[in-house]
């Protein structure tokens, strides 16, 4: 399916209307089914749908990577179903755990039926990981050339996976934010790609359901151009993720462990 199409539209300015057209990114309903059984349905850009369907079953703690048998996107009448099937034991697991996220784009806890379930805790992240200051603003650097849909529609998030020495290995682009997020966790499992090796970059503000994803996913540093919430400092902060953010040309602002980013490395940090 196309990602963006063409929309009339009229360009109003100090000289009056003048006729235009934008390209503008397409959003449809995804199912994410298991077993037969219908998950969540989410609004989304209909791009790498099976690497969405992966991320999301790991970033989500419904399974494991190794549990997944198969992904079979399917066309529906209204949209797309991502039938995703599960090893038995796994599916067995997932079908005593009742959540439903039937939301629209942009709702990372859409659906949610427990405060405890929002408040997930995620255990530590483990890695050796160490940048340079300069790494930070490259990796920053590389995400703002490698989304063109964004580049098209000014309306599309995106999230990548940086690694010292190799640079941006993937970025995945989505209406949504966290569904970019998923969409390139997917990427990364189905690659085999060691995430204590490097850092996910996001377009959008930080948030608490974004750092539980990273966490579930293992990756030790996340990098952000906007802003955290407090909720998401916390939850970094317990799982020992590094979160610099507001990130510009020049300069970043560090927030949860700095000693993956030495002191004598940094630039102008705010």
């Amino acid at each position: 399916m196309k990602t963006h199409r063409p929309f009339v539209s009229r360009r109003v300015g100090p000289s009056g209307p003048v006729a235009a057209a934008r390209e503008v990114p397409e959003e449809v309903p995804v199912a994410i089914s298991y077993n037969g059984s219908t998950a969540g349905v989410l609004m989304a850009t209909p791009a790498d749908l099976e690497d969405f369907a992966r991320g999301f079953t790991v970033t989500e703690g419904i399974a494991a990577a190794s549990d997944i048998l198969s992904i079979d996107p399917a066309k529906a009448d209204h949209g797309i179903d991502l039938q995703v099937w599960l090893r038995p034991d796994a599916a067995t697991r997932l079908a005593g755990r009742r959540r439903r996220l039937v939301g629209p784009v942009g709702c990372g806890l859409c659906g949610i039926e427990s405060l405890a379930e929002a408040a997930r805790e995620l255990p530590p992240v483990s890695s050796n990981l160490r940048l340079s200051a300069a790494e930070v603003l490259a990796a920053a650097a590389a995400l703002t050339g490698h989304q063109p849909l964004h580049d098209i529609t000014r309306a599309a998030h995106a999230a990548g996976f940086w690694v010292p020495g190799q640079g941006m290995v993937a970025v995945r682009e989505d209406v949504g934010r966290h569904n970019a997020l998923d969409k390139l966790a997917g990427a990364l499992v189905a690659r085999g790609v060691d995430p204590a090796c490097g850092a996910v970059a996001v377009t959008s503000r930080l948030s608490l359901d974004l750092v539980q994803k990273v966490a579930a996913l293992g990756v030790p540093v996340i990098l952000s151009v906007s802003a955290p919430t407090a909720a998401a400092l916390d939850l970094a902060h317990r799982c020992g993720i590094t979160v610099a953010a507001l990130i510009r040309t020049d300069r970043f602002e560090l927030f949860t462990r700095p000693d993956r980013i030495p002191a004598e490395a940094r630039p102008h940090v705010a």
